[in-house]
Formats: C-alpha cells, structure tokens, sequence
C-alpha cells in the first residue's frame, strides 16, 4: 500500500500514519476498535505475523494461509462497540467489512470479541452474522430487506 493512500480502515488517515505505525510496531492499538481496524486492514494486505501477533494465544491458529483468498477487501464499517475503551479489559466490535469477489461486491457482517491482556489488545474470537451480495440495482427501495442478509431493512443497513 502507497504511504500516501487512505488506510483501509476507514479512519480518513494515510496509511503510514494509522495502521501502518500498527502494524511496524511502533504503537500498540489502544481500544478494542482500533485492533480490529487495524486487523481489517492486515488481513487484507495479507500480513499474517501481524494477525498471528495480535490474536490471543489461546484461540489462534498456528499459521494462516492466503492462498485461496480471493476477495479484495475495500473497506471496513464499524456497527458498534460495547466497552474496549482505554480503561477496558474486554470489549466487543461488531463491523461490516465490504469486498470484491468474483467481481460481485460483497459484505461481511460479523460479532467480534476482545480482550487486554498485560496493556495489550489481543483479538480472541468473532461470530459471522452474516454474508452476502450487494444488490446495486437501483430498484432497491430503501424499507426492502437489504441484500447482505442481515435480515434489516435497506436504509438501517448498508443503505446509511
């Protein structure tokens, strides 16, 4: 990713100057909100000693493989957060992460649980809610149900 480029995450800032500082180690992500936007943007540059380092011992699998990735991750919604703040130990994300895959837009709605362990964010698990296609069709009204499968409405979901 160019250092000039918006960060995946969605903060608004440039790469270098958000997850990247992240992601060199120069600073550990201070809420439960952050990890995950920095994962997000991790995972879809496929760096995996990022994921793996940030990834609570307990739950994390010994390698992950890129290989049969095929999505283009564009970028990442938070829904909402409960706790995960500075004073935390444990927080929740729940997030919508939008992609390309086989040149279908997608997104990915999903529950993630935190925990802080010794000042340090780590990400312990996540429930999927949901995945599904975007229907870009401009006969979508905005009270029909939304196309990711959400099971709300168009305008409470990725219509905002």
């Amino acid at each position: 990713m160019a250092t000039k480029e918006l960060c995946l995450c969605g903060s608004q800032l440039t790469y270098q100057d958000c997850c990247g500082l992240y992601h060199r180690g120069e600073k550990t992500a201070p809420t439960a909100e952050s990890l995950m936007r920095s994962r997000f943007t991790a995972y879809a540059m496929q760096n995996s000693d990022y994921l793996i380092a940030t990834w609570d011992s307990t739950k994390c699998p010994e390698s992950i493989n890129f290989e049969k990735e095929n999505a283009q991750w564009q970028r990442l919604e938070i829904v909402n957060t409960k706790k995960g703040g500075v004073k935390d130990t444990k927080g929740i994300v729940e997030f919508k992460a939008y992609f390309l895959a086989d040149g279908e837009e997608s997104v990915m709605n999903e529950i993630s649980r935190f925990k802080k362990v010794a000042g340090h964010w780590l990400y312990l698990d996540g429930l999927v809610k949901s995945v599904g296609k975007i229907n870009n069709s401009n006969n979508q009204g905005k009270n029909a149900p939304c196309s990711c499968g959400s099971g709300k409405k168009f305008k409470r979901c990725c219509g905002k």
